[in-house]
């Protein structure tokens, strides 16, 4: 009764498939979680590049304009 029987590990099989076979829309959904994540992580890092430049600097084309 303690170990697990024939049935529990079948039907843990059957769930592992089912969230994470091929093709399936639960896969799929998984996939388009990660991008998510990823364009995150992406965006967090553009935020501490635009922490890192100086506040009050001039770029080319201000400088341009100004002249």
């Amino acid at each position: 009764m303690g170990a697990m029987s024939i049935w529990h590990w079948a039907i843990v099989i059957v769930v592992v498939l089912v969230l994470f076979g091929g093709r399936g829309k639960l896969s799929s959904i998984m996939g388009d979680a990660a991008k998510g994540i990823r364009a995150f992580k992406d965006g967090m890092k553009e935020d501490d590049k635009a922490k890192d430049e100086p506040v009050g600097t001039i770029t080319r084309t201000e400088d341009k304009e100004k002249n």
